[in-house]
């Protein structure tokens, strides 16, 4: 069948319309797919990020209990240090020493005022990293007379108010003329407190 030129004309319109859609549905394609480098096109993928952290401070509760109980286990273990070198420092006085002590004890127990031998006696200080940090002073006895003599001597341990807090005794027995000897004063008070040591009683007999 035969065209006119105007039907013609209208059908090169259509074809020019349907080949101009083809594309643009083809440049869509290439746009929104998965391209590569190789068409120089864009690939549009998400990447997976971890939390954002920089606004975070503090530590985690776990490392917080963690450092706590740490530092609770230090502490009780140097506690348990601290007691047992003062164990070990008392431990150290013999069962000897500690029988003359008693016996001191009971000799001062009569004696009126301050007793006849406050000349013989004087304290020296001994360095709490000796003693497992106890306060101890050494009693220093000097037997001055010409005859064998023993010594029993009362040491009070006072607060910075010169308030009493602890009352302790030691003894020399059957010291030779010119002899000497150096019982030691152990306070059990804890090491915190500061005290002042004083001899209140020295009795030769």
């Amino acid at each position: 069948m035969a065209t006119t030129p105007q039907q013609r004309a209208q059908a090169r319109t259509a074809l020019t319309g349907l080949l101009l859609g083809a594309a643009g549905a083809v440049a869509l394609v290439s746009c929104g797919g998965g391209g590569d480098a190789s068409d120089g096109t864009a690939s549009l993928r998400p990447t997976p990020t971890g939390p954002y952290t920089a606004s975070f401070s503090g530590t985690p509760a776990s490392a917080l209990a963690s450092l706590k109980g740490s530092a609770q286990a230090r502490a009780s273990a140097a506690a348990s240090s601290a007691s047992a070198r003062a164990s070990e420092f008392e431990a150290s006085v013999s069962a000897e020493v500690a029988r003359a002590n008693a016996a001191a004890q009971r000799e001062l127990k009569d004696v009126e005022g301050r007793g006849n031998a406050m000349a013989d006696v004087s304290l020296t200080g001994k360095p709490r990293a000796d003693t497992g940090d106890l306060l101890a002073v050494a009693v220093n006895i000097a037997n001055r007379t010409d005859e064998t003599a023993s010594y029993a001597v009362q040491v009070e341990f006072r607060d910075s108010d010169g308030k009493l807090v602890e009352t302790r005794y030691v003894g020399a027995e059957d010291l030779a003329p010119g002899a000497r000897e150096q019982p030691l004063a152990i306070s059990r008070t804890p090491a915190g407190q500061q005290l002042t040591a004083e001899i209140t009683k020295a009795q030769r007999h």
